[in-house]
């Protein structure tokens, strides 16, 4: 499908309402595996025993966060160069999952590593530092769209904003790499192939794609009601309200 031909909200609505309720489905179908397949059909890990399994609530959020947040970088460029109706409306309907997401990469991330490394917070790792920073670059793109009462000036000072912040991006991807710090190393995307066993390697691909799915779904969601919050205030302006 040309995805031009979504560029017209009517057709994205039907769209998006055919498809939304299975998607939503496959969400639950994929989550609902995957927690149980995480949860009680994996064995404790040698060193880490059940805490092992935070893994798997843990990863998929820190992959979404990213994830999400070049979704929206990548609609913002969209929205800024080719002036493509839904693509501010894309954006700004991502960032408030992105950051829920990455709140819980962070919170999740904490009680991991508080029996791993013996505390919940270390200023000092880079993994840790770039994530948060990535978290007040969400909420800081959310408090723009909000404090601006334009929606053309919203978008376009929030894309810009967006697209300076996607800088963090590869900053949390190589940070174990660059630099020395108590965060492991990559583990999945690595030259050499992944280094965790696959008893646990595969259900974690299944609570990423559930996660990935259930992304899409609360997106699309988001994205039919901020067409009818538009239509409704434009529609409040033509009266005179």
């Amino acid at each position: 499908m040309n995805i031009t031909f979504l560029a017209n909200p009517k057709r994205f609505l039907d769209f998006s309402n055919a498809i939304a309720p299975w998607v939503g489905i496959l969400a639950a179908v994929l989550l609902g595996i995957g927690f149980y397949w995480a949860l009680f059909a994996t064995p404790p890990d040698y060193q880490q025993g059940q805490t092992v399994k935070i893994m798997f609530v843990h990863v998929p959020a820190a992959y979404m966060g990213i994830m999400i947040y070049s979704v929206m970088a990548v609609s913002s460029l969209v929205g800024l160069v080719f002036r493509h109706p839904l693509a501010d409306v894309a954006a700004k309907s991502a960032a408030p999952l992105g950051a829920a997401f990455t709140a819980l990469a962070l919170m999740t991330g904490s009680l991991w590593g508080r029996p791993m490394w013996g505390t919940y917070w270390q200023w000092g790792d880079a993994r840790l530092v770039s994530e948060l920073i990535l978290l007040f670059i969400y909420l800081g793109y959310i408090a723009l769209w909000n404090a601006i009462d334009d929606p053309v000036r919203a978008a376009k000072a929030a894309a810009i904003l967006s697209l300076v912040g996607a800088a963090d991006v590869p900053i949390i991807h190589f940070s174990v790499d660059w630099w020395n710090t108590l965060h492991q190393p990559a583990s999945i995307i690595r030259p050499g192939g992944p280094t965790i066993d696959k008893s646990f390697l595969a259900p974690l691909f299944v609570m990423m794609a559930g996660y990935t799915v259930l992304f899409a779904w609360l997106w699309l969601i988001r994205m039919q009601t901020e067409i009818f919050e538009r239509r409704a205030r434009s529609l409040m302006m033509a009266k005179g309200m």
